[in-house]
């Protein structure tokens, strides 16, 4: 299958073909394929839609082609110069509901060895700090997500995910205050052992 689209972008022929979603709809579409691209393992159809006047990124695995197909095209001046780039920033962030814009207080080749392509692309912004561009299926797991990366950073869009690193905070704050009123404690205060005079647990 993935001769037959490469063909086509050679021949500038358009394609027809039915298209597998992510939450599995499938649909039909028209398509005048430009390049195929691998990205993270997986092969990706760079196309103009016809029916969205637009240009689309198609997994290939999802793609089963409706012959016949044609007439020939004239190709379109391709989305952006960097076709590799194009694909992976899209793979990123535009199948998400919820997108971000992030600093990250690193260089970006320290911030590259632990964030790949397919979870958000990065520019480089000064020797020690970068910008990162990611999406996710909601702000909350937003959040969690670039707080296991592991680096301090800055929001920078959007405001909503401002508020929703603050409501976390909030909430580990309220947790770890209960935690702290429900450790046992001394008459004194002090760190002993309930019930010992030295704290050592052992009788004297």
């Amino acid at each position: 299958m993935l001769t037959e689209l490469a063909h086509l972008c050679r021949d500038a022929e358009r394609l027809r073909f039915e298209y597998r979603g992510h939450d599995g709809t499938p649909t039909r579409r028209t398509v005048e394929p430009h390049r195929l691209v691998c990205s993270e393992h997986r092969w990706y159809l760079v196309a103009w839609d016809l029916d969205r006047a637009d240009w689309r990124t198609f997994r290939a695995d999802r793609i089963t082609p409706r012959p016949p197909h044609g007439p020939r095209f004239v190709p379109r001046e391709p989305p952006a110069e960097d076709l590799a780039a194009y694909v992976s920033r899209g793979v990123s962030t535009h199948v998400y509901a919820s997108h971000a814009v992030i600093r990250l207080l690193v260089p970006v080749e320290e911030a590259a060895g632990r964030i790949s392509p397919s979870e958000g692309t990065l520019e480089a912004e000064g020797p020690d700090s970068c910008v990162l561009r990611t999406g996710a299926a909601s702000l909350d797991v937003m959040v969690l997500h670039v707080m296991m990366l592991g680096f301090e950073f800055e929001v920078l869009e959007p405001a909503a995910l401002i508020d929703a690193v603050r409501t976390v905070r909030d909430r580990l704050a309220r947790s770890l205050a209960r935690a702290g009123a429900s450790r046992p404690r001394t008459r004194d205060g002090a760190g002993r052992t309930p019930g010992t005079p030295n704290g050592s647990g052992a009788a004297s």
